[in-house]
């Protein structure tokens, strides 16, 4: 059996739906087979499927390239390849599949026909196309030229203090009621299962999932559960922003403004698809209000500002504070996910516009209802006298998992009788006390260490300067030899055409 289409998606979520999509196709035309190639199950197991035949592959990067470059016992049959789609390109090159690709490219035929898929155009996309494709020919399907997001789709702001953000939220969710669905969008992992076990207790009344890109197993089936709830929140990252089609989504919330201006729209397109009505709201801290101008001469999206109820701030920080010390994960989880954040941040695309400076880390700590601040170097130095942390000792809360908790006793046993903390890490000479030292000893050490630092840099500047002088001088004799070679050229030249006789050529080589 011969193998005539190849899909590949970023995300095991996108391919499983395509898979689903063409299963309903193939059924009126029952010879063919098709095989879906994504994690979540063995190597083996998808090897004795594709064993049985297939027609058409839907897979992702990963799992593709392991199968063609490590399973030859299969004999696909991949020479007679008519087509190969790519669906979210853009996305496959920002993930880092480029290698990937590249080597699963080498496999197939080059006479093929091959589609990009994407809603966004970028330089790496540009190139793939000029180096990857003959005739190239662009299809560019929009509802207006002068929007990029569905007509049907109302956009909105608000902006919220940075410790009411979560109320803010909470009280919009209870406004628009219980009976849809949302999706609510953080920017990384650790938020995702923080909030999403905060939000879970505020709002009782209706069914909370999570998920992110570190989940491997367990991310399709709650996905599959969002799919089929009547209603819900499904609290992910950016990993659902793309191609995922649930049509029942009325709200999408972004938490965070998103990492790149294109991953706005393409959190934006979770709703309003297929002509149906959808809303987006974003919600930003005051320092972030550039963002909404940024967008719209960046992606042509118009938001609109609505206002909030932000009251219940002390409900949600009490809440938050409560869940933290009955339970030692949710208060690991709160520090997480917050130091994650503060590291995105600093990363942000738009960091010119969004900058952490800017932010009052005391009060987003408050937001994030943390039971202390964090020790991180992004903090040193910073004001964050605004945060008011309650009167709790960190090292009695305890683990609501039995066996967790024993363990962290043990631990917490050898560090009050060291004064180490035990981890992998250490060897046998870290069980014993650390021993003290005056003050005057450790500013001693520290000049010492100044002066050795002072030292190895002047020897870098030296060995810079010397290396820079020895390669002009390498350079102006390279200049004086090729001048000369090609003087003995053009002599020798002369030499052939009889412009010059024998005892003039030997006297100018002096031979």
């Amino acid at each position: 059996m011969e193998v005539g289409a190849i899909v590949i998606s970023p995300t095991r979520e996108l391919a499983t739906q395509i898979s689903e999509i063409l299963e309903e196709f193939l059924k009126r035309i029952p010879l063919m087979k098709q095989v879906l190639l994504v994690g979540g199950v063995t190597l083996k197991e998808d090897v004795e499927r594709l064993k049985k035949g297939v027609n058409i592959i839907v897979a992702t990067p990963g799992r593709l390239q392991d199968i063609l470059s490590n399973y030859n016992s299969i004999n696909l049959n991949i020479k007679s390849l008519e087509f190969l789609a790519l669906d979210e390109a853009d996305r496959l090159l920002d993930l880092g599949f480029s290698n990937t690709l590249n080597s699963i490219l080498s496999y197939l035929p080059r006479l093929r026909r091959t589609g990009l898929f994407s809603a966004t155009q970028t330089k790496e996309l540009q190139q793939l196309i000029r180096v990857g494709l003959r005739n190239p020919a662009l299809v560019v399907v929009k509802e207006k030229s002068n929007i990029s997001t569905p007509i049907n789709l109302n956009n909105s702001y608000a902006i919220v203090q940075p410790e009411c953000k979560l109320a803010a939220m909470i009280n919009f969710i209870r406004s628009k009621g219980f009976r849809t669905k949302y999706m609510i969008f953080l920017s990384t992992c650790a938020c995702v299962d923080y909030f999403s076990r905060i939000v879970q207790t505020l709002l009782p009344s209706i069914n909370v999932f999570a998920l992110h890109g570190k989940m491997k197993s367990k991310r399709y089936k709650i996905f599959d559960e969002f799919r089929q709830a009547e209603s819900g929140i499904l609290i992910c990252t950016d990993v659902m922003a793309r191609g995922i089609d649930i049509s029942e989504i009325e709200w999408v919330i972004q938490y965070d403004p998103p990492s790149t201006a294109s991953s706005f729209v393409h959190r934006c397109g979770r709703t309003a698809r297929i002509g149906n009505k959808g809303n987006a709201l974003l919600l930003l801290l005051e320092t972030e209000d550039a963002y909404v101008d940024f967008i719209k001469r960046n992606q042509k999206v118009e938001l609109q500002k609505i206002e909030l109820n932000q009251n219940s701030v002390e409900e949600c920080l009490q809440c938050m504070r409560n869940l933290q010390q009955k339970d030692r994960l949710v208060f690991d989880k709160a520090n997480r996910a917050f130091v994650s954040y503060i590291q995105a941040y600093g990363k942000h695309e738009c960091n010119l516009i969004l900058r952490l400076k800017d932010i009052n880390l005391g009060m987003l700590a408050m937001g994030f209802g943390l039971l202390r601040m964090p020790r991180m170097p992004e903090l040193k130095g910073k004001d964050v006298s605004s945060f008011v942390g309650p009167e709790v000792d960190i090292n009695s809360i305890p683990y609501a998992n039995k066996q967790r908790e024993l363990h962290r006793m043990e631990k917490l046993t050898t560090y009050q009788n060291t004064g180490v903390w035990p981890n992998k890490n250490n060897n046998r000479n870290n069980n014993k006390r650390k021993q003290t030292e005056s003050w005057s000893e450790t500013k001693k050490r520290k000049l010492e260490r100044q002066e050795k630092r002072s030292k190895r840099q002047e020897k870098k500047i030296l060995k810079q300067q010397s290396s820079t002088t020895s390669s002009k001088k390498k350079k102006r004799m390279d200049k004086e030899d090729i001048e000369e070679l090609a003087k003995d050229i053009a002599l020798i030249k002369k030499f052939k055409k009889k412009k010059i006789s024998q005892e003039e050529f030997d006297a100018a080589f002096a031979i």
